[in-house]
């Protein structure tokens, strides 16, 4: 694909401009294992705490116990995210993705973070504002506003880990309709049509999830765990962290095009997952779900019907680097073709390297959705964000094959062709206050379209956005 081979020299120089930082500028304690907590052995008498305020040791990173670090000031890179336990296992917080998903556990973690008695809580959100000019004759413009809120409380019980999960979003108020997005299709704004060329808005409720986890015994390899997690809505196991929860992709003001092949069953109403955790290294789960996607209706809570199935394998070699696969079984998934059901496959790798002043990460993944009755249908991407101080350069190369850009009765309803796009841009922030950062920043992209698509997108079609962004850090 034309746009990737075009993409690739960008990321191998933001990628050798991030390792010149990483040698020149090495972070003290970068490389120090993380944190983990207390080994499931029987439990014995707690340690009494240093009477010395300045003296750390009788701090207890474990995240079982942050009642001393109520009122601190902990930042994404700071004490909070690193002390506070994961939700799944015996791996620190910053490994944990979107629903059940792992990251690399170097990855960033930006939210407020504190705590209430034995409970260690954590809020982080953004809203962004932002022009969009799709061209092409099947471009249009928009301005409009998406959002995201989310809140964690998590706690000691009975030897294990208990974790609450809630996020929100605003995008409802954007319209049924979402936002123009060349190339993306999936879901209806009315319950008659299909989008298509455009981005579906968000439930208001994307998540309320609860998860337990336990330790069931050690081993050479870390503690052996298991865990079960219930959301309405939430995420089953399948697929990578969803785009707007990892750092590759956040910055990006625009949903990916093969969003349908990766990642869009983030919302999704009834899930139950079960899953054995390796330490921080391992984690095979299983999950029961709904497979059909959210509605028009943005508002509300959808049926749970619990009629799919998914599997994912993730393994986390080092603290830099998190890989997966994963297959699902969705039944009906699309509103407008509830007689048509799917099979989707994954697998991606996520690299993320912190250095001093900033982050970079990649993600590549593969999906593939095969429709039964229908077609398979490929998708892959490659997206990548690199922060520098203040400044933020992300891009995003991809290709997919769509079957869904044409209705009836025009002549080519149904024929499946391969698109690719390109999208490059870049972000300024500016601190707002202690909590609050202001992003301003833009967005160009780029079309490869095969010759039959000439004539409804026309031979070169650019769009691009421009954003102004507020995110809790």
């Amino acid at each position: 694909m034309r746009l990737l081979f075009a993409f690739i020299p960008a990321l191998l120089l933001v990628c050798a401009t991030a390792q010149a930082q990483t040698h020149d500028h090495s972070m003290p304690g970068m490389d120090m294992p993380a944190p983990t907590k207390p080994a499931p052995a029987a439990p014995e008498s707690p340690k009494p705490a240093a009477k010395d305020d300045d003296d750390m040791a009788g701090m207890d990173m474990s995240g079982h116990d942050m009642k001393g670090m109520a009122g601190m000031d902990m930042s994404a890179h700071g004490m909070g995210a690193m002390a506070m336990a994961g939700a799944l296992g015996d791996y620190p917080m910053t490994q944990d993705g979107s629903g059940t998903s792992w990251q690399p556990s170097s990855a960033p973690h930006e939210g407020i973070h504190g705590a209430y008695g034995p409970w260690s809580l954590m809020l982080h959100g953004d809203g962004t504002l932002v022009y969009d000019d799709q061209g092409g004759p099947r471009g249009q413009t928009k301005t409009f506003f998406e959002s995201m809120l989310m809140g964690m409380a998590s706690r000691s019980l009975d030897g294990g880990e208990l974790t609450l999960h809630g996020m929100v979003s605003l995008d409802p108020t954007m319209g049924k309709a979402g936002y123009p997005l060349l190339l993306q299709t999936g879901e209806t704004a009315d319950g008659k049509t299909p989008l298509i060329d455009r981005q579906h808005p968000h439930d208001f409720i994307d998540e309320l999830s609860v998860s337990y986890s336990h330790p069931i015994s050690p081993s050479p390899f870390g503690a052996l765990g298991g865990f079960v997690y219930g959301g309405y809505p939430g995420e089953p196991a399948l697929g990578p962290t969803t785009y707007m929860h990892r750092f590759s992709g956040m910055a990006l003001p625009e949903a990916p095009i093969d969003h349908h092949w990766l990642d869009s069953t983030h919302v999704t109403f009834g899930v139950v997952t079960a899953g054995l955790v390796l330490g921080n290294v391992l984690k095979l789960e299983v999950s029961d779900f709904t497979g059909r996607e959210p509605d028009e209706h943005r508002w509300n809570f959808d049926p749970a019907r619990f009629d799919s199935a998914s599997w994912r394998l993730t393994w986390n070699p080092t603290r830099d680097l998190s890989m997966q696969v994963s297959q699902g079984w969705l039944h009906s998934p699309e509103q407008l073709e509830p007689d048509v059901s799917q099979r989707r496959t994954t697998a991606s790798v996520t690299y993320n390297r912190a250095y001093a002043g900033g982050n970079w990460q990649t993600t590549a993944a593969w999906g593939q959705n095969v429709n039964m009755p229908g077609r398979r249908l490929d998708a892959v991407l490659l997206e990548s964000s690199a922060t520098f101080g203040p400044h933020t350069v992300f891009g995003r190369a991809e290709q997919a094959d769509k079957d869904e850009l044409f209705e009836a009765p025009d002549p080519l309803a149904g024929r499946s062709f391969r698109v690719g796009k390109l999208s490059l841009g870049y972000a300024y922030a500016i601190p707002a206050s202690t909590h609050f950062v202001i992003d301003l920043g833009g967005l160009f992209s780029l079309y490869d379209l095969p010759f039959a698509l000439e004539p409804a997108y026309g031979r070169d079609p650019r769009s691009f956005m421009l954003f102004t962004r507020v995110r809790l850090r």
